[in-house]
């Protein structure tokens, strides 16, 4: 190199893989034989994707640019003969998409480091890649759960005549996978037609598009897997497995100009029957512990290992807020007592405010609502008094009686202010001379309501 015998740049640590968000650092290495002028020492960090319409073509036909940092590390002078170190240090944005390098583009991520020397001397460069790595976690991917199912019905064709139809369905067990996790693939064929159809084959397929004017579409099969044919008439339940091998990641999240898709294709290679499942490829793996309805199903057990105690507290207090106190059992009503009256006096009616029936008995005679009713009481409570009469079991005497139907003694009496429409009846007191009762005096009130 002349005057320049290294011209060199390293990264810290010897380190060539960063993240977005992440500081580059490193050193420029200059040892010259002699003296060198120059006019600046500079270092340059930057990162683009370029693509283009031609395979392994570098004229870039679009370039989109993500980050583009200049630093001097050395003003004008003179290099003196020896061993010089420049230091630089770079900050990588956090939106910059992982490196990628395909057949119609790339995304690339370098150093440059240039000698500029006065007029008409020659200048020196040098670069050194990088590359970034902007983590793909497969459990932040929408839709990512659960299983990947297709289905395609194909007429069977043979000589020119339909002989029936071949129905595929095939499934994987997941969604999203990592580098060396395994593909289990399920198919089904149900051949309905009167021939044998051609092997079953499973291929993981890379598409990568490059947006172009006219987007470039590039196919790729990463992995090939075979079985066998399906006799007619038959139906044949297939299980293949397929290793993912170091690759990509689907989402080059902040590249607007190559989109890459990943899909495992299930075909019979006869009859033309094919279908596609899509998958994603990432770096950090489904982790099933964060799976919704797992999720979902945790934190209702361990809802429902604190909610007894909780519901039969709340129950507790809400029947202690709702419920009323239960009031106290009152006491139950006690008869006015009659007033005690002489052996001389005849009791009178009931007094007005006395309450009917207050000794259990019932009202009848509800042929009289304007008359009232005696209480209802035994013959044999008491004994006789003057002015009453109990009969027992003797017939009516006279239009005062109860009326027919009725229990226990009555004694009709007329309402205040208003003429009864019948005639009173007299209440006699017995005739001792005639009756069979004793020939003296019946006990008075008092003595019989003592006894």
């Amino acid at each position: 190199m002349g005057k320049l015998q290294q011209f060199e740049i390293t990264f810290d640590n010897s380190k060539v893989m960063y993240s977005p968000g992440e500081s580059i650092t490193g050193t420029v290495s200059v040892k010259v034989g002699q003296s060198l002028p120059c006019k600046a020492i500079k270092v340059n960090c930057n990162g683009f994707c370029g693509i283009t319409t031609k395979v392994n073509d570098t004229a870039w036909t679009l370039e989109e640019q993500y980050f583009n940092s200049t630093v001097s590390v050395s003003d004008k002078g003179t290099l003196k003969q020896g061993e010089h170190t420049f230091p630089f240090k770079f900050l990588i944005p956090a939106t910059a998409p992982t490196s990628f390098e395909g057949n119609y583009g790339k995304i690339i991520y370098r150093v440059r480091a240039f000698i500029e020397t006065p007029r008409f001397a020659k200048d020196y460069n040098i670069e050194k890649a990088f590359y970034l790595l902007s983590l793909l976690n497969l459990n932040e991917v929408p839709d990512i759960w659960g299983t990947c199912l297709s289905e395609v019905t194909q007429q069977f064709t043979y000589m020119l005549v339909k002989t029936g139809t071949v129905v595929l369905k095939a499934q994987t067990d997941m969604k999203g996978y990592t580098p060396g996790q395994i593909i289990q693939v399920t198919a089904k064929i149900h051949n309905q037609s009167g021939k044998n159809t051609g092997n079953m084959a499973a291929s993981l397929v890379q598409r990568v598009t490059y947006e172009t004017k006219r987007p470039t579409h590039d196919l790729r099969n990463i992995a090939d897997v075979e079985g066998g044919a399906v006799k007619a008439g038959k139906e044949v339940e297939w299980k293949e497995q397929i290793i993912i091998p170091p690759l990509p990641q689907s989402s080059l999240a902040g590249c607007d100009l190559i989109k890459i898709e990943y899909y495992v294709k299930v075909s019979l290679k006869s009859p033309d029957v094919m279908l596609t499942l899509p998958i994603h490829i990432g770096n950090v793996s489904l982790d099933k512990k964060l799976h919704p309805s797992k999720k979902a199903a945790h934190s209702s057990s361990d809802a429902a290992e604190v909610t007894p105690g909780a519901n039969s507290d709340s129950s507790t207090s809400a029947t202690t807020l709702t419920l009323p106190p239960r009031p106290a059992p009152k006491p139950a009503p006690r008869p006015t007592p009659r007033p005690r009256v002489s052996s001389h006096n005849s009791p009178s009616a009931p007094p007005a405010d006395y309450r009917l029936g207050a000794e259990g008995g019932a009202p009848v005679n509800d042929g009289f609502p304007n008359k009232r009713q005696s209480q209802l009481v035994s013959p044999n409570a008491f004994s006789y008094a003057p002015g009453l009469f109990f009969p027992q079991n003797q017939p009516p005497s006279g239009p005062g009686t109860a009326a027919s139907g009725s229990t226990g003694a009555t004694a009709p009496y007329p309402t205040e202010h208003a003429a009864s429409s019948a005639p009173t009846a007299l209440i006699l007191p017995p005739e001792y001379d005639t009756s069979a009762y004793p020939q003296e005096a019946p006990p008075s009130y008092d003595e019989s309501c003592n006894t």
